[in-house]
Order: C-alpha cells, then structure tokens, then sequence
C-alpha cells in the first residue's frame, strides 16, 4: 500500500466490531487521499452485485468535470472482508453543502463486506461530513440500511435479465415493442456506436431535451469526462435519418451489467420511434457481448420514462434514499425533477438553446440527483 495514497486511520469507537465472543475488534477505516488503488478493485470484487456507482472511475470523472471533493473510504475487519464507500462533498453557494453517495448516479452507499462494516463506513462520512460543515449526507443505496430515519422509496431501477441470444430477446417483446422498432428501420433510421467522436452530436441533442424537459443540462465536459476515464466501457449510440441525429444515449458496462444513465431524443421525430430502435440496438449488443442485465436507470412509478422502460419486459428494484441531517440551517433539498421547482421548470423551458448550454451546467454541477 502507498502510504501518500491514504490519510490516517480514524480513530473511533464507530471505528470497532465485536466479535461473537464480545472481545471488540479492530475496524480499520481510511480515507483515499489520491486515486483509489488496489484495495478499492479488491472489495468491489467480492462485494455481491456491485452498483456501478462504486466504479473507482467516478472519482475524477466528478472532480474534473465539477471540482467536487471526493470521500471515497475503505474499511476492512480481520473477519468482516473489506468494504469501501464512495462520497463527495458539495459545497453549493447560497444553500449550503452536503455530501452525496453518490451525486449525479442513481445509487451509491456501502459496497461489500458486512453490514456491520457498513455501519462503520456510514458513521464515519458522517463524522467526515460534520467535520467539514455539511448540513446533511445523502445515502442513495440499493439495499435498505440499518438507519433510524426511513428512506424515500420514490425511486426505482427498471433491470431486466439479459439472455445470450439476442433473437430470444426479440421474442420476449411485446408485438407492440417490435413492431415500433420495425416501423423506425422502414422510416430509414440507422444506429451508430462510438466514443468521443460522437458526442458533440448525443450532447446536441441531450441539451435541447434538457431544456424542453426545464432541467438544466450536464456540462459537455462532465460527458467527455466519462468518456475519457472509462474508456471501451463508455459508448455513445446515436439514431440517425439521412445523416442527422434524432436521438442518444450513453452506455456504460460494470461488472456483467450496461447502464443507460442518460439518453435522449428529439420530439419533433417521434413519430420516426428513434428511441425504440436506438435501446434495441444497444440490447442486442448487450446480449451478444454476453452481459446479463440491462439496467435502463432510475425512474418514478408511472411516469412515463417508467412505462417507457416497462415495456421492455424491465422489472422495478427498489431504491433506497435516505437523508441524514447534520443539524445546525436547515437546507433545501434542490432537485431537477423536483415539484417545488415547477415554475423554474417552465421558465426554463423558455430559454433559447445556447442560452440554457451556458447556464445550465453551472446549476446542474450542485443538483446533486
């Protein structure tokens, strides 16, 4: 281990598990000063169906695209295995600062080991988070976690279990699915995969939707970003007519799962179903490169992203969301979908394109969901 790579151990009794013969043993927890090494790769290998939040690629993805501070910590017992909890702290002018697990991704909380691990981990951001004037820690798990405060239980993941051959996914569909799908190729519509090479086109088209949408935009550097730091396994897929891109998304492989975080399409040419054929295309490679699940991203209960998704055959899994207060000036919880902001939204949706390109990612870099 490098010794510049960590900060002390925390010294705590949170910082302690007890055997089953009562004796306490020592918890080791430390805090990742640079990039996460070894020992990160090593827990989120044995960790059961780690979430793609837990990637080590995020920690420069997020502080070079927005300048927030990692807290990304590792904890191992003798007897627990080991555990890591990524986090950053927010600091947003006006409203204050918090620290997320994690911000921008629909999940993040522990990773590996046991629950009790966990704990520690929990108890430990929180001190970290206390110590650095946060008014509250998000914690967006995608297991419940042994808190006193209930979770919101707003938020879903639609999954849906992946075969190897991509003609029995056809099958699977609704007549309904394929037959949108048939209608976007006979419309002349054709689907390219690529890297950065593409996204000036995806981010065209993610910006007008954004703003349609009365959300303020990710910064296009925030995309290059990921692009750059996760390499083959970032890909931008476009739909295109005649050459001109109607839609897109950005795909991302963790583990034996690809995750569509974001994708976008241009409402003038629904009719055309771009996005039908633009998510086909990117589960049938899905199928033939041999990954198992298919996580089309978070989603509230009937709306329409969630019927959008359902219709795929895609089932919900819980998310679990829990706030944790800090005490001290209440903050406001700022959202881009929240209903407080509703008539932000619709000024929003007002604003010319290139005016919301510049505006917008200075905002969305502190709307932590």
């Amino acid at each position: 281990m490098q010794q510049n790579a960590w900060i002390a151990p925390w010294d705590s009794q949170a910082g302690q598990v007890a055997r089953q013969d009562s004796q306490p043993q020592a918890l080791r927890i430390l805090r990742f000063e640079g990039l996460p090494g070894a020992e990160w790769e090593d827990a989120i290998k044995h960790a059961p169906r780690p979430h793609l939040s837990a990637a080590s690629g995020w920690y420069l993805t997020i502080q070079r695209a927005y300048g927030h501070l990692p807290l990304y910590l590792w904890a191992e017992g003798a007897s627990e295995g080991s555990a890591v909890l990524p986090a950053f702290l927010v600091r947003r002018p006006v409203l204050g600062t918090v620290v997320t697990s994690m911000p921008f991704l629909d999940a993040g909380g522990p990773c590996g080991g046991s629950g009790r691990i966990a704990d520690a981990l929990v108890n430990h951001l929180v001190a970290e988070a206390r110590r650095r004037g946060a008014s509250r820690v998000e914690l967006r798990c995608i297991r419940p976690m042994d808190q006193p405060l209930e979770p919101s239980l707003e938020k879903v993941t639609l999954m849906l279990p992946l075969p190897s051959d991509p003609d029995r996914l056809w099958r699977s569909l609704d007549p309904k699915v394929r037959n949108q799908i048939r209608k976007a190729e006979r419309s002349g519509l054709t689907v390219e995969v690529g890297g950065i090479n593409l996204l000036d086109d995806f981010y065209r088209v993610f910006a007008v939707n954004m703003r349609d949408l009365g959300s303020p935009v990710h910064a296009k550097k925030f995309f290059r970003t990921i692009l750059e730091t996760f390499g083959e396994s970032a890909r931008v897929v476009l739909v295109k007519k005649n050459g001109v891109s109607l839609g897109g998304l950005i795909s991302l492989v963790f583990k034996d799962t690809i995750y569509v975080p974001w994708a976008s399409s241009l409402r003038e040419y629904a009719s055309f179903s771009p996005n039908m054929l633009l998510y086909w295309d990117t589960l049938r490679r899905a199928c033939t490169g041999g990954l198992s699940r298919f996580d089309f991203g978070r989603s509230s209960r009937g709306s329409g992203t969630y019927r959008f998704k359902r219709q795929w055959g895609a089932e919900e899994v819980q998310l679990f969301w829990y706030t944790i207060p800090l005490g001290g000036q209440r903050t406001p919880t700022i959202s881009a979908d929240d209903g407080k902001w509703l008539v932000v939204r619709r000024l929003w949706r007002r604003l010319p394109v290139g005016i919301s390109r510049v505006l917008g990612p200075r905002i969305r870099r502190y709307l932590t969901q």
